[in-house]
This record gives C-alpha cells, sequence and structure tokens, in this order.
C-alpha cells in the first residue's frame, strides 16, 4: 500500500499481524520505513519464533501504548512434551528430557487448573526483566543464570486439547499483562509429571483486536488513536469542559458522573479529537494520564 505524505503524518495505531523470524522492534523499524516516521512504537513484545497480533502507536499514540499494554491477550501454543530446552521453546538446546508415560491431556487438564486466576510466575532466563539494571537475555548469552522472583500475573482462561501427534498438545490461553506462555507450558508440564517445551506460539488477540483486524506488514494501514482505545470508557464533553481538559485541569469524580465506570477514561470533544486520558486521583478527583496536544497531525 502506497502512503502519501499527508497520511504518513497522521498520528494512531496500527495492527500488525507479525511473521515468525521478525523481533518486534524489526516490526517497528519496517514500519517506519513503510510510513516514512520516525515516531513508532510497539506494545507488547512478541519473541522472534511467535506470530500473531501486535500493536504498534504512530506519532502522539506512541504516549498511549501503555493503555494497549494492559489489555487482555489471548495466545495459543503447542505443549511438546517430554523434552525441556535453554529457552522453554523449539529455539533453544534440549536441557532435560522425561517419560511422558502417563501422562495424558486429562492430566494436563487438572494441572492447569493450579495455574489460572492471579498466580506467581517466574520470568525466564530469555526474557526482557531487568535485574540489577541487566535485562536476562543478556545475562543468558554470557551463559550464565540468575535468581529471578516471581512476578504475579493473572490467567483469565485456560484450555487444554489434544492434537494428532503423539505427546502434542494445544494449548489456549487468555491472560493479562507480563504472562510467559512458555514459562506457563513448563510449569502446567511439571505439575502433570513430565517436561515440556512451546513448539508454536501465536497471540491470537489483544482486547478486542484479534487477528482478523491485523495485516501483514506489506498492507497495513493507521487506525485513529480514539479507535485504538476502543476497550475503554469513552466521555464526550462540550466545549467548556474540553478547554479546562487541553491544561490538564483536576476534577471531582461526581462533575461527569464516573462512579461505577471503569478506568481509564478516555475523554474526546464534540469534534471527535481524543483529548486526554484520565485516571483516579486522591480525594475523590480524577486527573490527566496523558494529554494529548491538539496541534495538527
Amino acid at each position: 500500500m502506497k502512503v502519501n505524505e499527508k497520511k504518513s503524518q497522521k498520528s494512531g495505531f496500527v495492527v500488525v499481524d507479525k511473521e515468525p523470524g521478525w523481533t518486534s522492534h524489526d516490526v517497528v523499524a519496517r514500519t517506519r520505513k513503510k510510513l516514512n516516521m520516525r515516531k513508532v512504537g510497539h506494545s507488547g513484545t512478541l519473541d522472534p519464533p511467535a506470530t500473531g497480533v501486535l500493536i504498534l502507536g504512530v506519532g502522539k499514540a506512541t504516549r498511549l501504548l501503555k493503555y494497549i499494554t494492559d489489555l487482555p491477550k489471548r495466545y495459543t501454543a503447542t505443549m511438546v512434551l517430554g523434552a525441556e530446552t535453554s529457552t522453554l521453546d523449539a529455539e533453544g538446546e534440549i536441557t532435560s528430557t522425561q517419560s511422558t508415560e502417563g501422562v495424558c491431556l486429562k492430566n494436563l487438564q487438572e494441572a492447569g487448573t493450579q495455574f489460572t486466576g492471579d498466580i506467581l510466575q517466574i520470568p525466564p532466563m530469555v526474557s526482557a526483566v531487568k535485574v540489577d539494571g541487566k535485562r536476562l537475555y543478556e545475562i543468558a548469552r554470557e551463559g550464565k543464570e540468575v535468581e529471578r522472583k516471581p512476578r504475579s500475573v493473572s490467567i483469565y482462561e485456560l484450555s487444554i486439547e489434544k492434537t494428532a501427534v503423539k505427546d502434542i498438545y494445544r494449548i489456549s490461553v487468555t491472560c493479562g499483562s507480563g504472562t510467559y506462555i512458555r514459562s506457563l507450558v513448563s510449569d502446567i508440564a511439571r505439575a502433570a509429571g513430565t517436561v515440556a517445551h512451546v513448539g508454536d506460539l501465536r497471540r491470537n488477540s489483544i482486547g478486542s483486536f484479534n487477528e482478523s483486524d491485523a495485516s501483514p506488514i506489506e498492507e497495513i494501514d493507521i487506525i485513529g488513536m480514539i479507535e485504538g482505545l476502543k476497550d475503554y470508557s469513552q466521555i464526550t464533553v462540550d466545549e467548556k469542559d474540553a478547554a479546562l481538559i487541553r491544561v490538564g485541569n483536576v476534577f471531582e469524580e461526581t462533575h461527569f458522573r464516573l462512579q461505577g465506570v471503569p478506568e481509564p477514561w478516555i475523554f474526546i470533544d464534540e469534534q471527535g479529537n481524543l483529548l486526554a486520558v484520565y485516571k483516579s486521583h486522591k480525594g475523590k478527583t480524577i486527573k490527566p494520564d496523558v494529554v494529548i496536544p491538539q496541534d495538527n497531525d
């Protein structure tokens, strides 16, 4: 798709269907070149072997990527039983093997029930989590392993089913931000009495954006910032309030009757422009988390 100069300056989001072999940073670099824009970032890293939905922010929308990161995500992956690898996926070297005799679908499903809800998960050594200022994957490249503190993650839904291949199962997971599917697969297998690694991994959705919304990098288009934040509560305000929001005014929570409305709140003016994202503040007030400049794109 040819991108004209005017469109290349637009702020918004790009929903990519990432192909295998690319890092998330590769996708960002390709998008910068294709859209002729420097200000591009990504939300929620996908490892090179993984495929699926990756959302990028363009222009002013880079400041909004944290709200995309906070959305629930759905993944499907294959669980390859009987072998564990250094990376917990098919890219690593086999570090241990264990018999799968006696381990069946029912065992895995029962083990999986231990890993739903809010759980503690130890990040893999190949993750981007920092320990003492250094990313774990950098430490792993040096051939070292360090102690990692468990992190709280949320697993909303989890299902496991057979495939046509012996000792390979398919797992579907809907989870919160920061969840490592490779660690989840390893933990479930160990709870069932064996070891495993991820064969293939695909991210099916981020919030309400699914595979049908995603395009190959060659066919990307920009959607507006408001469309990109459609999973959050959106409030249209009159010009009087819009003028105050543009300068970052703090409001009483009751001013917009927000009781019972989940935050963050997306404020939009009567012309359909995104003004700001607000969150709760002290003393039953709300304050801007991000204010969007209203100069032309």
